[in-house]
């Protein structure tokens, strides 16, 4: 392992400089920025360039000497075709930042077309994807033997049973806080009896089947997300698709069925809790009865709050669902497109539910009053 060298020779009024040995980052002269600005001086005066005496050299001596050079090639220069191809390699990659171009007052215009486009694809794709669950869900219907009963039964558990203490526990704290700062409020008026109206309607009706979607969107949808995205990175759903085993019906199917199942009975569970929460706060800070409370809610929160609650989570179960479906197979093969989609897919999720409750409570403003 011979050390880089650096020879001057001065031959009939032209300056030579001759480079031998290694030009490795492992034997060149550290510091290496040193010698980097030793060669940039010796570069001056556009002397001729003697390399092929260079026994080994390396992408870091290679960048020596294209800086060194001031990022363009001598005028003479001698080196073997070795050498050569590796520093035109350097030199393709090693270039100099361009200046950033003028900003185009009408880009807000093609970033607008842009996401339009992408939200465009993202449509088409959920709406394919729907399609062909239809399909496969009338398939099932024909040929019951083949429904994948393990799947769907292990989804709705991991989906439904293992959300539920986290549900009742947020429900019964927001139920909790909302009675508390309404029972502030309507203490004001003389309207302590209110606080059932007010508590039945927002929890059972709004609160609980947004919390429940915020909260599976969060637990759930991501968690489906990644799993179909790190099969997707494993390969493993082409390994299905070599087998003939279908990817929609054993694996998308059973998880938009498992949460459309699960999504009304975590909205009963979390309204209930809620409810619970709201009528100790309730006794606690007004001193309202319990059988009062229970006596009063059933009259003053008709039942279709109930039904509307439910369709609510019904359909915000099956658009979670798809969403965390359609963002798991857009994964490609590394692991920043996986985090990545992963919180597209949450973020997705929660905005969906958001403008549905939203439509929800236009089509719905003339039912379940009192």
């Amino acid at each position: 392992m011979a050390a880089a060298t650096i020879d001057v020779v001065d031959k009939t009024g032209v300056r030579q400089l001759v480079l031998a040995g290694d030009w490795r980052l492992a034997t060149m002269p550290q510091p290496i920025a040193e010698f980097e600005l030793h060669l940039r001086q010796l570069a001056a005066g556009n002397p001729d360039w003697e390399l092929r005496s260079i026994s080994r050299l390396d992408s870091a001596g290679a960048t020596v000497l294209w800086r060194a050079w001031g990022r363009q090639w001598p005028a003479a220069l001698a080196l073997s075709a070795e050498h050569r191809a590796l520093l035109e390699r350097v030199a393709s990659i090693a270039r100099e930042p361009e200046a950033p171009a003028a900003r185009d007052p009408l880009a807000w215009i093609t970033a607008l077309g842009q996401l339009s486009l992408a939200a465009q694809r993202h449509l088409s794709e959920i709406i394919a994807l729907i399609g062909q669950l239809v399909l496969d869900l009338g398939y099932l219907c024909l040929h019951p033997r083949e429904i994948p009963w393990r799947e769907f039964s292990a989804n709705l558990y991991k989906s439904g049973a293992l959300a539920l203490p986290v549900i009742a526990l947020i429900g019964f704290l927001i139920g909790i806080v909302l009675s508390y700062l309404s029972a502030l409020q309507l203490k004001t008026f003389g309207a302590d009896v209110f606080i059932v109206n007010l508590l039945g309607i927002s929890i059972v009706r709004e609160l609980g089947p947004m919390l429940v979607a915020v909260l599976v969107a969060g637990r759930s949808g991501s968690a489906m997300t990644a799993q179909i995205g790190v099969m997707r990175v494993t390969e493993e759903i082409d390994a299905l698709a070599t087998m003939g085993v279908s990817r929609s019906q054993r694996l998308l199917l059973p998880k938009v069925l498992a949460l459309a199942v699960a999504m009304p009975l975590l909205v009963i569970w979390c309204s209930a809790a809620g409810i619970i929460g709201g009528m100790i706060a309730a006794k606690l800070q007004m001193g309202l009865s319990y059988g009062f409370f229970i006596d009063t809610l059933p009259r003053v929160v008709p039942v279709a709050n109930v039904w509307i609650g439910l369709c609510k989570g019904l359909v915000f179960g099956v658009l979670i669902a798809l969403i965390a479906c359609h963002f798991g197979l857009r994964v490609k093969p590394n692991t920043e497109s996986l985090s990545a989609l992963t919180t597209s897919s949450v973020v997705c999720s929660i905005t969906v539910a958001i403008l549905v409750d939203a439509v929800f409570a236009v089509a719905t403003r003339g039912l379940g009053l009192p």
